[in-house]
């Protein structure tokens, strides 16, 4: 077993030893904290993810986000290892994608220099930034497309490790914001 996939499989254990109201109480918390962030705040377009059961919670976020008038663009996949961005415009907009994540219906979005701030999931990260994804390379493989954009990978403090093993084509995240 490689290096990559050893660490995937302590996160994997990590969060099943989690507590469920933990992780809700540390999701809420992370909520606040990025929408009171300097470059989520002044953003208009933002790129954010709607989250699987084992992620941060990010549908308050979401919603909270595009109540108040800013761009939100969700992924949806598109083919293996493949993804596009749509505008979500409400949970009315949605239906249920892959990996039965709700993605939005509206027609992709490739104006990817107008995204100011990339808010990105991982299983792992470390200080510099450095991101461990789930092995299938889809943020992988779009990130490079919003290269401009201010990236902030975000966790749960037990997914921040002392070093991610870094690849060819892994992305570094700007930032980390991950719950204490």
């Amino acid at each position: 077993m490689d290096e990559k996939e050893s660490l995937r499989r302590e996160i994997r254990r990590r969060k099943r030893d989690a507590a469920y109201e933990e992780l809700r109480t540390q999701s809420n918390d992370l909520t606040r904290r990025l929408l009171r962030h300097p470059r989520v705040r002044d953003a208009r377009c933002l790129m954010l993810y709607a989250s699987l059961p084992d992620e941060v919670d990010t549908a308050r976020l979401i919603r909270l986000l595009h109540g108040v008038g800013k761009r939100v663009l969700l992924p949806v996949v598109t083919g293996p290892g493949e993804m596009a961005l749509r505008t979500y415009e409400g949970e009315d907009h949605t239906r249920e994608g892959a990996f039965h994540i709700l993605e939005p219906t509206g027609d992709d979005f490739t104006r990817y220099d107008a995204i100011d701030v990339a808010i990105i999931p991982g299983m792992a990260f470390d200080p510099a930034g450095n991101r461990l994804g789930r092995g299938k390379g889809y943020y992988d493989r779009f990130l490079p497309k919003v290269r401009q954009s201010y990236k902030i990978g975000v966790c749960y403090g037990f997914q921040m490790v002392e070093r991610v093993p870094v690849g060819d084509l892994d992305q570094p995240m700007d930032e980390v914001v991950f719950s204490k």
